[in-house]
This record gives C-alpha cells, structure tokens and sequence, in this order.
C-alpha cells in the first residue's frame, strides 16, 4: 500500500515515519520547500526522540520520501492523510485555512478511488464539509471515501504511542473506506490493538473529549495540591490513595504549575465552541480553563512568598518545555510564570536541555545559561518548572554554594521536602 501525508509537523511526520516503519510506501508533503530540503538531507525540524533515527533508517530503505509535489504524491496513494496545523485563533476556534488550502489541492489531484483520513484536529463536522467540498472541487464522477483518525500521540514519547496505542480510532460513514483503514492498521493487529470504528462525527469528537478529560484530571489534582498546602498534609499521599481506585487510575494525578502544550489548551477551547455552535453549556470544560490560567498565578504567588519582592531579584530556571523530552514551548506555564516575574522586576537566568532555541522565540530578553548549574550560579533563588530527568539528581551542595540565598520552589514534585530541608534548603513544593 502507497500512502500520502500532507503536513509534515509533529503529526503528520512522526505519523508518516512510523507508517513506513510497518513497511508502508510513504510519502509526506509539505508546501515549505526548505523544511523538504532538511528532510531530505536528514534535518529533523522537531525535537521527539528517536524520530531521527526512524526517519533514517527508513528514508534510506526507499520507504519513506519528502516533496513539496501533491498531486504525484496523491495520484500514487490510496490512502492521504491530512495531517496540517489547526492553530487555535484569538477566540479559541481552530484556524482551518491551511486544512482548507490542503484539500482543495487534494481534491483537484484526485485520479481514482482514494481514502482520504483526516489526522488534525478538527472541529466536529469537518469530514461532512470535506465530503461535499472534494465532490465541488474534483473531476465529475472520482470515488473517494472520507474517514477520522484522530491522533493520541504524546509529545516525548510519540512513536511508543503510535507503534503500541491504546486505540485505534476509525471513524467513517462508508464501509469500503473502514475495510481500507483496517488494512493499514492491520501489523497492530499483532499486538491486538483495539479497533475502535465510529460515525466522522463521533471519532472528530473523541479527540477532543480525551483531551478535555485528561486536563481536567491535571486541573483536579492542581485544586487538591493548593488545598493540601492550605491544611498542611501531602498531596501525594492524596494522589496515591485516589489513584488506587481503578475507576481513577493513577496517571496524570502528578500536580504542577498547570498543562501547557499544543493540545490540551487548544483542544479544551475548541471543544467549548464547539459546544456553543450546538447551543450546549461546558460547565466543567469552561471552569477548568479557567482553574488553569489561575495556576500560573498561584505558582508565582509561592515564589513570591520565597523569596519576597521579586524587584531586583535573580532567579534561576530549570526546565522551559511545558514538558521533558519535547522542544515545545507553545503554552508552556514557564512562559507565563516568567514574564509575570520579569514584570515584578526580577531578573531571569534559565537553562533547558532541548528548547531554549524555542524559548528565546517567546522569551526574547531573559539570559540563558550553558547547563543548569551556571544558570544557578549567584541566584537569589532556583524555580525548577520542568522536570527534566537530568534536573532529578542535582549535587545539593553545590547548587546551596552556588546560589546567594538557599531557596527552591519545585514546581514538579521531584525532590522530597524532609530531604530538602534537611540538607538546609528553604523548599516548596506543589500541595506539598
């Protein structure tokens, strides 16, 4: 089977690079010529490990092939994927004009029966517009099938995901198009992945529903981390007691300075427009937006109280990702902690093993250090925002005699209190 991915962002190339990696004939497209130019001689736009070896390995097979050319890339496939960004305008809506241009060229390169699958997140209704638009815009008679297949990839850990999924989600109203869907999926078979087959409209909604549930569990335990901190207990002794209930679990019941990314902020304010253009209330949806942003705010509260008046201040950051082991700096609470503590005067030094190339984009005037103990050298006080594995064993002494006063605010959890104090810090954790 020969198949086309248009878009070659986080989705669309780690789809593309873990499809060939089945033994799948795959070719991905991009409109950037320079982006295809780096793909084809090796360059990785995107930070995700073990995607540069996968695409490698499999470019170098002839299984694997990068262009800007979409009509040959689409009249060679039975199978295309749309895979390009839907960023989220100002009032939360996806943009959908790059969707849009992808189809219409999509559309009009049609030379046969294709399936074309709708990988970006889109709002519901998406695959019914696709339908009558590709009838509109291609030759008098073309057979296509339309079909969702909504991506559950986490960002540091994308190809695990992709190889070894929970779920395969197929969504679809034409059985010719499921049957070719099936037969892509079908090496998962082996592992006895679950196929999950629904209506377009049930799989574009289930994207959107996984995410909002997974940032309302984040924000759910956030809210039970500000209330240990209030009565004075562990929230982690809380979390372990809740998480072992199977009806809870025990994932994503890690608190922090709130989610960040490009999918759970984007995706649980497009499921409340969404919701509004169907004229329901997102009560719960709408509060944990809203408990999120507040996050931030309480984040920088316990620094302040740390530390005190923030005005002439140096504090030490560790960790800009709004998660380890991804370059993504799209709504990270770094981000906003730090802008709220350069507006109060203080000065920043931060460090970050793989996004600082991104960070300077959003952080323009912070200074960034070589490692995390110069960014650590001569603050007031050290923040750790992310937690990055090599940020988990740090020489507590050494970061004691490099920083002025010996003050941690760890917003991830990663070091034990009594330990801490013990070693002579002045330590705050999250409900902790």
């Amino acid at each position: 089977m020969q198949i086309a991915v248009i878009g070659t962002g986080y989705v669309g190339l780690v789809s593309g690079a873990c499809f060939a990696e089945f033994g799948i004939d795959v070719t991905c497209v991009d409109v950037d010529q320079a982006k295809i130019d780096g793909l084809n001689s090796g360059v990785i736009p995107i930070y995700e490990p073990g995607l540069d070896i996968l695409v490698k390995e499999n470019a170098k097979a002839g299984r694997l092939h990068f262009t800007t050319d979409i009509k040959t890339a689409v009249e060679s496939s039975l199978v295309v994927f749309l895979a390009v960004g839907t960023p989220p305008r100002p009032d939360g809506t996806p943009d959908m004009s790059y969707y849009r241009s992808a189809a219409k060229s999509v559309a009009e390169a049609l030379n046969g029966y294709k399936v074309l699958v709708t990988k970006s997140t889109v709002p519901v209704g998406t695959g019914e517009w696709l339908r009558k638009f590709v009838i509109e815009n291609s030759a008098e008679g073309t057979e296509f099938g339309v079909a969702s297949n909504p991506e559950f990839l986490r960002e540091g850990a994308a190809i695990e995901d992709f190889m070894r999924p929970d779920r395969v989600v197929i969504g679809s109203n034409q059985e010719r198009a499921i049957e070719v869907m099936k037969e892509l999926y079908r090496p998962l078979y082996l592992i006895e992945t679950p196929i999950v087959v629904t209506s377009l409209e049930a799989a574009e909604l289930t994207k959107y529903a996984a995410n909002a549930f997974l940032a309302t569990k984040i924000t759910f335990i956030n809210e039970i981390a500000n209330l240990c901190d209030a009565i004075g207990c562990d929230v982690h002794d809380v979390a372990r007691g809740m998480g072992m209930d199977n009806r809870i679990g025990r994932k994503f019941l890690h608190p922090g300075p709130g989610y960040g990314g490009s999918c759970f902020p984007k995706d649980t304010r497009a499921l409340t427009t969404v919701a509004d253009d169907f004229g329901v209330e997102t009560r719960i949806v709408d509060a944990v937006i809203d408990a999120n942003e507040r996050q931030r705010d309480a984040m920088l509260a316990k620094v302040e109280k740390l530390v005190g008046d923030l005005a002439g201040k140096r504090i030490a950051v560790l960790g800009l990702s709004f998660k380890p082991e991804t370059d993504d700096m799209r709504e990270s609470p770094a981000t906003d902690i730090i802008e709220k503590m350069v507006a109060k005067g203080a000065a920043v030094k931060a460090f970050d093993p793989v996004a600082m190339g991104e960070a300077k984009h959003v952080l323009p005037d912070i200074e960034y250090a070589d490692d995390e103990y110069s960014a650590i050298q001569g603050a007031d006080a050290l923040i750790i925002i992310t937690e990055w594995n090599q940020f988990r064993a740090l020489n507590l002494q050494k970061v004691k005699d490099l920083l002025r006063s010996p003050k941690i605010a760890d917003l991830r959890n990663i070091y034990e209190p009594a330990t801490m104090r013990a070693a002579g810090f002045e330590y705050v954790g999250v409900g902790r």
